[in-house]
């Protein structure tokens, strides 16, 4: 069975240094301290993550493609990289550079990668026109994007207008949680990346679908990382407010939370075959996508086994999940063209 992998994550080797370009911190920079490993650093020193060079060598990635049997992966950027925080021409300017790099290397090797652009949503307009780049001139099949932007969910009116230019040219979204709900709170266990990102997007899709965005934007093809989150597990629960208060979740928009399963995408990455099944009953089995978080820990170690592992699943019900559906997410038919 074919398999394409539309949650991974890729960066240069190097860059410079974003303080001294723009005159103050907060972004992140690389320090190769050993062969084949680097750590991920603030600009004030702060640790945030080890890498090792299958996230930024393109070889080192096809030789584990091989390994794992997967034809090809869609690249995205570390989400910390999104830089929402900082001064949106800035963010633009690095923005551009991390997409001219995913750009190149799906140039390079068009047979296993694909490309996701990121953009400086905190300035809708730029945004705009950076994702118009991307797809355009760049070649990339859309954007991956936060689960919020700042202060804005994705329902902020401020960003409608950059869900209406993705919906008419046909971009892909991958909506990522990042910077964590309650991270305060959550200092111990790793708590923000295992309970704050499910929440993370589960806020997005609540945000997109009670907002109005989905409804407005039936074209729309959006994807939201790890499953949803915990979205399955609260959608009952969605419905049920919507009903008894709709004084308060129906301010936007009348439709039932609910009648928007199967009109966007969710990626595999559940860890369960237990939930796997949930979300495939919740989302429908045109709207689950493969993806592994490649190269993280969180991630899948070997690529779809756990919808390989499905015994009750057809064949067919197989490759729409490793394949199929991830064409159709990108725009690609069905098939590569």
């Amino acid at each position: 069975m074919r398999k394409i992998d539309v949650h991974t994550h890729i960066l240069p080797k190097q860059w410079e240094s974003r303080k001294d370009k723009y005159g103050y911190g907060g972004f992140i920079h690389l320090e190769h301290h050993q062969p084949c490993k680097a750590k991920m650093l603030r600009d004030d020193g702060k640790f945030f993550r080890e890498i090792e060079s299958n996230c930024w060598d393109a070889g080192a990635r096809i030789v584990d493609l091989e390994k794992q049997t997967v034809d090809m992966q869609v690249l995205s950027t570390v989400p910390v990289m999104f830089s929402y925080w900082a001064k949106a021409a800035d963010c633009l300017d690095f923005s551009k550079f991390l997409n001219e790099h995913i750009a190149q290397i799906v140039s390079e090797h068009p047979q296993h990668f694909l490309g996701l652009g990121t953009v400086p949503l905190q300035n809708p307009d730029m945004a705009i026109k950076e994702l118009e780049r991307c797809v355009k001139d760049l070649g990339l099949s859309g954007v991956q994007i936060g689960s919020h932007v700042n202060d804005w969910n994705l329902d902020a009116p401020e960003l409608f207008p950059f869900f209406e230019a993705a919906a008419k040219l046909g971009a892909a979204v991958f909506v990522h949680p990042w910077e964590m709900m309650g991270e305060t709170k959550m200092p111990k266990y790793w708590l923000p990346w295992l309970v704050g990102m499910p929440a993370e997007t589960s806020l997005a899709i609540a945000s997109m679908i009670f907002g109005g965005v989905l409804e407005r934007l039936p074209d729309l093809r959006v994807n939201f990382a790890h499953g949803g989150g915990s979205f399955s597990a609260i959608i009952g629960r969605l419905d049920h407010g919507f009903q008894a208060r709709p004084d308060l979740c129906a301010v936007d928009n009348n439709v039932l939370p609910s009648s928007y399963l199967g009109k966007f995408y969710v990626d595999s990455l559940v860890h369960n075959p237990r939930v796997l099944q949930l979300i495939l009953e919740t989302f429908g089995e045109n709207k689950i996508t493969m993806g592994t978080d490649y190269p993280f820990p969180l991630g899948e170690d070997v690529p779809g086994e756990l919808i390989l592992s499905m015994s009750d699943w057809s064949a067919e019900t197989k490759q729409k999940l490793l394949w199929d559906n991830a064409m159709n997410w990108l725009g690609k038919g069905g098939k590569l063209d």
